[in-house]
C-alpha cells in the first residue's frame, strides 16, 4: 500500500514516540524520500506456525466389538494419557508467536494518528490485519474446543462398544430360555388342538348316544302300554283299530328315521379332487379386459344395508342378502323377486351357492348358518355352535361340506350329511372376518382382524401357513379363478396381492383411507374389483397397474362381483341398493 503525501519530521518524531521505535535513525532515508515526494508501505505477511497438522481418529460405522484379547490395564493406561492430552490442551495458551499484543490505547493512537494524516489505505490495511488476529484467535480456540469434544466422543463410544457387548452376552444367556419356552408354546398350541378334537368328537358321540337313547325309551313305553292293556292271548286274534294302525305306522316310520339317521356316517373329503374347470376358462378368454363400466340400472331391494351378493353358477340369476334379515333370489335383467328367504333373528352377512347352485348357505350375526333349499325357499339344516356373529361361509366344491368363521376368532367345518361340526379351527387371535375354500381342493383361507392370512388343511384342521403384511385388520381375502393368486383388502383400504404357490407378497397397493369392505376378480383374474367406504368401486388392472374408479353409489360400498362373462359388474351398498354396470 502507498501514500500519498509526505511525513514532516515532527510526526515522524511524534509516531516514533508513540511507538517507542528508533526511525531517526532512518531520517536521511525519510528525507530522501520525502524528496521524491511519496511513502509507500510494504504488505508483510506474518506467517504463524501451522497445528493442522493433528491427525484425527476416525471413528468406523460399523465396528461394534471389541478385540477378545483386550485386557484392564491397557484400557487404563490409555485412559490416563487420554486424561494428560487433554489437560495439556487445555493449559496451552493460544497466542500469536510473532509479536506481543498491542494495546487497545496504541491501536486507537495510531487509528487517529493515521486518519489525521489522511492515510486511509494504510489504516485499512492495520485494520484488516487486527481483524484477521482476532479470527485466528477465535479459530485456535475452536479447534481446541473440537478436539477437546473428539476425545470425549472417542471415549462415549468406546464406552457404548462395552456396554453393547456386555448386552450381547447378556442376551445369549437367554436364547436358551426363549427357545425352550418357544418349543412348550408349540407343544401346548398342538396339544390344545388335539384336546378341541377330542372334545368336539366326545360331544357328537354323547349326542348320538342322548338321541340313541332317547328312541329307545320312546320305544319301551309303546311296548309297556300295549302289554299293560291288551292280553297276549288276545292281541294276536284281536282287529286292528284305524288308531292303533295309525299308531303302528306311526312307530314304524319314526323307527325308521332314527335308524337312517343312526346310520348316518360323516362324509369323506376327497382325496382324487377333479381340475379346477377355471383354468380353461381363463385360457378361452383371450379378449381385452373391461374397465369402462357405466352405472345401467339401480334396484332398490332391502330396507336396511346389502351385505352380500352373489351370482348362481350356471342361470343369471343373483342373491343378495342384507342388514333386514332377508335373503332375496333376483332375476336377470329386470332385478325381480323371485324368492324371498326368512328365518334368520339378526343380520345377514354373507351366503354361498351350493356347486349344483340347488341350495344356498348364509352365515348371521345371530352365530348361526342355515342351509336353505332353493327349490322350495325354506331352511333344511341350521347349524349352531359359534359364540358369537358368524361373518362368512364357503361351499366345499364336493358339496359335503360348508365353513364359516366367527367373531369368536374360531372357524368352523360342517358336515351337510352328518349334520354336526367336523373340526374347529384355532389359531386366529381375533375375529375370523372371511373364509373361502380354494378351487377344487380341501384348503381353507382366512382373513382375520389380527391383521393375517392363514392357509388351513380342512381335513386336519391344522393350520399350514400365515401370512403377514397387512398393518390393519383384513376385511376380506379370495382366490383368483385359476387359485395361483390370493387378493385381501384391509381397513384402511390397503389391497395387496400375494402369490399363493410361493406363499410371498407380490404388490401392495394404497387405495385409502376409505376401507376396502370386499375384493372380488373377473373370470379371466385379470381385472380386480374393490369395494370401498367411499362409495368408489375401484378397479385394478393387474397387468398395467393402472386403477379405474367407478363413481355411482351416494354411500358406503359394501360387496361386488363380476357377472360371468365379464360383461357386467354389480354391486351393493349401505343405502339398500343392488346397481348394475354394463
Amino acid at each position: 500500500m502507498a501514500a500519498k503525501e509526505g511525513m514532516p519530521a515532527s510526526a515522524l518524531r511524534v509516531l516514533e514516540e508513540a511507538l517507542g521505535m528508533d526511525l531517526t535513525a532512518a531520517g536521511d532515508t525519510a528525507e530522501a524520500v520525502a524528496a521524491e515526494g511519496a511513502y509507500y508501505l510494504e504488505q508483510v505477511t506474518i506467517t504463524e506456525a501451522s497445528e493442522d497438522d493433528y491427525e484425527y481418529e476416525e471413528i468406523p460405522d460399523d465396528n461394534f466389538s471389541i478385540p477378545e484379547g483386550e485386557e484392564d490395564l491397557a484400557k487404563a493406561i490409555q485412559m490416563v494419557q487420554e486424561q494428560a492430552t487433554d489437560t495439556q490442551i487445555l493449559e496451552q495458551k493460544t497466542v500469536l508467536p510473532s509479536k506481543q499484543p498491542i494495546p487497545e490505547v496504541i491501536e486507537d493512537f495510531l487509528c487517529n494518528f493515521l486518519i489525521k494524516m489522511g492515510m486511509t489505505r494504510t489504516l485499512d490495511c492495520f485494520q484488516s490485519e487486527c481483524k484477521a488476529r482476532e479470527d485466528l484467535l477465535k479459530t485456535q480456540k475452536e479447534r481446541d474446543f473440537h478436539r477437546m469434544h473428539h476425545k470425549r466422543i472417542v471415549q462415549e463410544k468406546n464406552k457404548l462398544i462395552n456396554d453393547l457387548k456386555g448386552l450381547k452376552l447378556h442376551y445369549a444367556s437367554y436364547e436358551p430360555a426363549i427357545r425352550v419356552l418357544h418349543e412348550k408354546h408349540h407343544a401346548l398350541l398342538k396339544q390344545k388342538m388335539l384336546t378341541s378334537l377330542e372334545r368336539d368328537r366326545a360331544v357328537g358321540q354323547i349326542s348320538g348316544l342322548q338321541a340313541t337313547l332317547k328312541h329307545m325309551e320312546v320305544g319301551h313305553n309303546y311296548q309297556a302300554s300295549e302289554i299293560r292293556v291288551v292280553p297276549n292271548s288276545e292281541k294276536e286274534n284281536a282287529p286292528e283299530g284305524p288308531t292303533q294302525k295309525g299308531l303302528r305306522e306311526a312307530r314304524e316310520k319314526n323307527k325308521d328315521k332314527t335308524k337312517i339317521k343312526n346310520n348316518t356316517k360323516d362324509s369323506e373329503f376327497p382325496t382324487n379332487m377333479q381340475r379346477n374347470p377355471n383354468l380353461y376358462l381363463c385360457k378361452e378368454n383371450i379378449g381385452p379386459a373391461k374397465f369402462d363400466y357405466k352405472l345401467n340400472n339401480i334396484f332398490r331391494l332391502h330396507e336396511l344395508p346389502v351385505s352380500c351378493i352373489i351370482l348362481h353358477p350356471r342361470k343369471d340369476i343373483l342373491v343378495t342378502c342384507g342388514e333386514d334379515r332377508l335373503w332375496k333370489l333376483v332375476g336377470l335383467p329386470k332385478g325381480n323377486v323371485l324368492l324371498t328367504g326368512f328365518g334368520h333373528t339378526d343380520w345377514l352377512s354373507n351366503c354361498c351357492f351350493h356347486p349344483s347352485g340347488n341350495k344356498l348357505a348364509t352365515s348371521s350375526g345371530d352365530t348361526t348358518v342355515k342351509l336353505w333349499d332353493l327349490s322350495k325357499g325354506n331352511c333344511i339344516l341350521t347349524f349352531e355352535g359359534h359364540s358369537h356373529a358368524v361373518w362368512s361361509c364357503t361351499w366345499h366344491s364336493c358339496g359335503d361340506f360348508v365353513a364359516s368363521s366367527s367373531l369368536d376368532t374360531t372357524s368352523k367345518i360342517w358336515d351337510v350329511n352328518s349334520e354336526r361340526c367336523r373340526c374347529t379351527l384355532y389359531g386366529h387371535t381375533d375375529s375370523v372376518n372371511s373364509i373361502e375354500f380354494f378351487p377344487c381342493s380341501n384348503t381353507l383361507l382366512t382373513g382375520s382382524a389380527d391383521k393375517s392370512l392363514s392357509i388351513w388343511d380342512a381335513r386336519t384342521g391344522n393350520c399350514e401357513q400365515s401370512l403377514y403384511g397387512h398393518m390393519h385388520s383384513i376385511n376380506d381375502a379370495t382366490f383368483t379363478p385359476r387359485g395361483h393368486m390370493i387378493a385381501s383388502c384391509d381397513a384402511c383400504g390397503v389391497t395387496k396381492l400375494w402369490d399363493f404357490r410361493k406363499l410371498l407378497p407380490i404388490v401392495s397397493i394404497d387405495i385409502g383411507p376409505s376401507p376396502g369392505n370386499e375384493v372380488n376378480f373377473d373370470s379371466s383374474g385379470r381385472v380386480l374389483a374393490q369395494a370401498s367406504g367411499s362409495g368408489v368401486i375401484h378397479l385394478l388392472d393387474l397387468k398395467s397397474g393402472q386403477i379405474h374408479k367407478l363413481m355411482g353409489h351416494e354411500s358406503e360400498a359394501h360387496t361386488v362381483v363380476f357377472s360371468h362373462d365379464g360383461e357386467y359388474l354389480f354391486s351393493g351398498g349401505s343405502d339398500g341398493t343392488v346397481r348394475t354396470w354394463s
